[in-house]
C-alpha cells in the first residue's frame, strides 16, 4: 500500500505533493542495509551519492571561504600589532588584550537570539546580509585614530560577525546527514585554521607593499583591503547559499525531494516533528542538561585555543623580524587544518567521539608542555606545530557531536549550535587575559592554563558518552524495531 504524506509548504509558498517524495525509498529495490551501532544507515544509492557530491560543490566552497574571511577580519588586529598599531593609537598595559577580548563580548551577545530567528527567516540570505555589514566595520576600523575607537569597532565586529558560524553549521545539519556532517564541519573548521596562517602572509604582503602608501599606514591598508574582498564575498553568497532541501534553485524537483527525504530518515528516535517557536526551541535546549555538558566542553577547548589572536606574538620571541615572523605563522595552521580534515572525517566515517577529543587534546596538552617549559628556537617552534594541530582538531567532532545528539526538533538544533559556540567564546573573552605582555617571552601562564583548559575539556567528553550509553541501553531497551540511536 503506498503511504501517504502530507504535503510541505516550502518558504516561498509553492506547496509540493509528497506523495512522490514518499514513494523515494519505494523505487529503490529493497536490500539489506549496513547499519552502524546507532542504526545509521550506510550510503550506497548512487542517486545519492551524486546528490551529496552536488551539495559539496555548491555549499562548502561558498561557505569555507566566507568563514574564510570571518577569521580573517577578527584576525587582523593580531597582524596589525606587528605593524605598530598599539605606538600609532597610543596603547598601553593590557589595552591590546581588551581590544581582543571586546570582540567576544558582542559575539556572545549575538548569537543566540540569531540562531532563533534563522530557523524562521532564509538563512543563505541572512548570513549575506550579517556579512555585508561586518565588511563595512572591518574596513571602517582603518579610520580608528585612538584606543576608543578600535573598542568599538572590535564590539560591533564580533557583534556582526556573530551570526555566520553558527549559522553555517545549522546549514549544514538541514543538507547533511548525522554522519556527514562531521567531516563537513571539519572542511569549514579548517577555513577558520587557514585563515589564522595565510593571516599572516597576507599581512605580511600588504605591510610590505603598501606601508606608508598615500600617508597611510600598513595596518590601515590591511583592515581596508580585507573589508573589500569580504563585502564581494557577500554579494555572491546572495545568490549561492541555498535556504532549505526544497527551495535550492540549484537542485533539480527530484533532487530537491530526495535531499528532503533522507533527512527525515536521519532524524533521531526522540525528535520531534510538530512545529515550535523559536522560544520553544530555546526552552528545549536549556532544558536539557546535555546542552550545558556541550556548552562546557566547548567552553573548556576554546579556552585553550586562545592562543589564536597571541600566536604571531609567541612566534616572534623566536627572534626573527616582523615579516618572518609573520611568514612562519601559517606552516603550523595549514598542518592543523590537514589533521582537523582528517579527524572530521574519521569521526564521521566510525561515528565516534569522545576517543578523537581524547587524541586530539592530548596531543595539544603535550605541545603546550614542550613550549612553556624550553627558549629553544627549534623546539618551540616545533611546539608551535604540535599544539594548534592537537587544539584545532576537534572542533567540528563537538560541533558535530552536539548537532546530532540535540536536534530533536530544528528551532532546537538551531539554538543548541548557538549556545555551544557562546560556550567556547567566552573562553576567548577570559583567554585573552592569560597571555600578558609581562609573561613574555617564556607565555608560561597561558600555555599553562590551555593545557588544563584542554584536560578539562577531555573530561567532559567522557562525561557525555557515559550519558549517552546509558541513554542508548534505555531507548533499545523500550524499543521494538530499527531506530536511530545517539552516536558518540
Amino acid at each position: 500500500m503506498e503511504k501517504r504524506v502530507p504535503p510541505i509548504t516550502p518558504g516561498d509558498g509553492e506547496v509540493i505533493d509528497r506523495a512522490d517524495t514518499a514513494t523515494v525509498e519505494d523505487e529503490k529495490p529493497s536490500q539489506v542495509e549496513e547499519r552502524d551501532y546507532t542504526g545509521t544507515a550506510k550510503k550506497t544509492d548512487p542517486e545519492e551519492i551524486r546528490l551529496v557530491g552536488k551539495l559539496d560543490l555548491c555549499i562548502m566552497p561558498c561557505l569555507c571561504f566566507m568563514y574564510f574571511l570571518n577569521y580573517v577580519d577578527r584576525n587582523t588586529i593580531a597582524q596589525a600589532r606587528l605593524n605598530n598599531l598599539e605606538r600609532d593609537l597610543g596603547m598601553s598595559g593590557n589595552q591590546f588584550n581588551t581590544t581582543v577580548s571586546i570582540l567576544f563580548v558582542g559575539y556572545v551577545l549575538m548569537q543566540v537570539p540569531s540562531n532563533m530567528l534563522i530557523t524562521k527567516v532564509k538563512p543563505g540570505i541572512y548570513m549575506s546580509s550579517w556579512m555585508l555589514v561586518w565588511a563595512a566595520v572591518s574596513a571602517c576600523t582603518a579610520l580608528v585614530q585612538n584606543y576608543a575607537g578600535l573598542v568599538v569597532c572590535r564590539f560591533l565586529l564580533g557583534f556582526f560577525e556573530a551570526p555566520f558560524y553558527p549559522g553555517a553549521t545549522y546549514m549544514l545539519s538541514i543538507f547533511y546527514t548525522r554522519k556527514e556532517v562531521a567531516a563537513r564541519i571539519a572542511i569549514l573548521y579548517c577555513a577558520q585554521i587557514l585563515a589564522t596562517g595565510f593571516s599572516g602572509l597576507i599581512a605580511a604582503g600588504v605591510f610590505a607593499g603598501l606601508d606608508g602608501a598615500r600617508g597611510i599606514a600598513g595596518w590601515r591598508w590591511l583592515f581596508i583591503i580585507e573589508g573589500a574582498v569580504t563585502a564581494f564575498m557577500a554579494i555572491v553568497g546572495f545568490f549561492v547559499l541555498p535556504n532549505t532541501p526544497l527551495t535550492t534553485w540549484w537542485l533539480t524537483q527530484r533532487e530537491k525531494e530526495l535531499a528532503h527525504a533522507r533527512m527525515e530518515r536521519d532524524k533521531l528516535s526522540d525528535a520531534l516533528d510538530r512545529p515550535a517557536s523559536a522560544l520553544d526551541g530555546l526552552k528545549q535546549a536549556c532544558r536539557d542538561k546535555r546542552t550545558w555538558i556541550f556548552c562546557l566542553m566547548q567552553n573548556f577547548h576554546l579556552s585553550a585555543c586562545s592562543f589564536n589572536s597571541f600566536f604571531p606574538t609567541v612566534v616572534r620571541t623566536l627572534g626573527f623580524d616582523t615579516t618572518i615572523t609573520l611568514v612562519m605563522t601559517c606552516p603550523p595552521f595549514l598542518a592543523a587544518g590537514a589533521v582537523g580534515i582528517l579527524f572530521g572525517w574519521s569521526s564521521g566515517r566510525y561515528h565516534e567521539r569522545t576517543w578523537h577529543i581524547t587524541v586530539g587534546l592530548s596531543i595539544a596538552i603535550v605541545g603546550f608542555v614542550i613550549a612553556a617549559s624550553t627558549l629553544n628556537t627549534a623546539a618551540r617552534y616545533v611546539a608551535c606545530f604540535i599544539f594548534p594541530i592537537g587544539a584545532y582538531s576537534v572542533n567540528s567532532v563537538i560541533i558535530g557531536w552536539a548537532s546530532s545528539t540535540l536536534g530533536q526538533t530544528k528551532e532546537k538544533k538551531a539554538v543548541i549550535l548557538a549556545m555551544t559556540n557562546i560556550g567556547g567564546q567566552i573562553g576567548y573573552i577570559y583567554g585573552a587575559y592569560v597571555w600578558p605582555k609581562s609573561d613574555e617571552p617564556r607565555y608560561g601562564i597561558g600555555f599553562g592554563t590551555s593545557a588544563a583548559f584542554a584536560l578539562c575539556s577531555i573530561f567532559c567528553a567522557w562525561w557525555m558518552r557515559f550519558l549517552l550509553i546509558r541513554e542508548n541501553r534505555r531507548i533499545r531497551a523500550s524499543a521494538s524495531e530499527q531506530i536511530n540511536m545517539y552516536g558518540y
